[in-house]
């Protein structure tokens, strides 16, 4: 058998309101994370047919394990472009990653992050010694922050807190959007009121994480300049609502769970995670 690639970046579950007041429970739609493919999310599958049979569940299987690699913008629109669409003509609305949320007009009623980092990644973990094995999360910034570097997904969320210049500069999808960049998205506006269309925001995640470092950064916090991690709330995108996350808090549509004891590649298969934070939502 095939040795299966370290651990997966990013856990997303994304649950897709199909608009039909006739369908007792809400379609489900899966995105696996980096190195990693649609078969992680068959226990949680499962799970979803027992407590609720009959749920149409649609996993994407795109860019599974080493070509995940990919830049996001890239697989995203492709996916959506290619494999999912065909899953979004029937379910009446399409999401695939906070990328989508922003640049789609969606029918998405609740989205539910998985310990994925949201506010970007800084850390020396087993997937960055996987990918760039010359490297260290105090130097991969020069090659993270040129367009080369932001080819790659882990390029794409990479937020190192010393070198905000080259980020603002490089950053073509997390600083994008975010609203951070020294290049205007002439979109920014349209961009906001697609994520606002979100009725639930579900943040997942935990100290005991391993791999998003911070591990904050599943709730939408991040480092500092001195690597003290600031909330979602001190975010200067925050508080000046750059992508509509302070009008959906303020909407009450935002719900943070923070579970200890829990590392990165497990989060998909326990019952507990699933009863807690996905059961809730269907």
């Amino acid at each position: 058998m095939a040795k299966r690639l370290p651990v997966s970046l990013g856990l997303l579950l994304f649950l897709s309101f199909c608009g039909s007041p006739l369908q007792a429970y809400k379609d489900v739609v899966f995105l696996h994370g980096l190195l990693a493919g649609a078969w992680e999310f068959d226990y949680f599958t499962d799970l979803i047919h027992k407590h609720h049979p009959g749920t149409k569940v649609y996993a994407v299987d795109m860019y599974s394990e080493l070509s995940s690699i990919i830049g996001l913008w890239q697989q995203e629109i492709k996916s959506v472009h290619q494999r999912s669409e065909a899953i979004f003509k029937k379910l009446k609305s399409g999401i695939i990653s906070r990328g989508i949320l922003a640049s789609v007009k969606h029918n998405v009623e609740t989205f539910i992050s998985l310990s994925a980092p949201l506010a970007g990644q800084f850390g020396d973990t087993d997937y960055l010694r996987f990918f760039f094995p010359l490297f260290i999360k105090d130097n991969i910034y020069r090659f993270f922050y040129t367009e080369e570097g932001q080819d790659t997904s882990v390029g794409n969320y990479w937020l190192d807190p010393h070198h905000q210049e080259l980020y603002r500069n490089y950053s073509v999808y997390l600083g994008f959007l975010n609203n951070e960049t020294v290049f205007i998205n002439p979109q920014s506006e349209e961009y906001r009121q697609n994520f606002l269309r979100l009725k639930n925001l579900v943040l997942v995640g935990g100290p005991d994480d391993g791999v998003i470092t911070p591990w904050q950064s599943s709730h939408f916090g991040a480092f500092d300049e001195k690597e003290v991690v600031q909330p979602m709330r001190k975010q200067k995108w925050y508080l000046n609502d750059a992508f509509g996350l302070k009008t959906l808090d303020q909407a009450g549509a935002i719900h943070m769970y923070t579970e200890p004891n829990v590392t990165h590649h497990f989060w998909h298969v326990k019952e507990k995670i699933f009863n807690k934070y996905i059961l809730p939502w269907l």
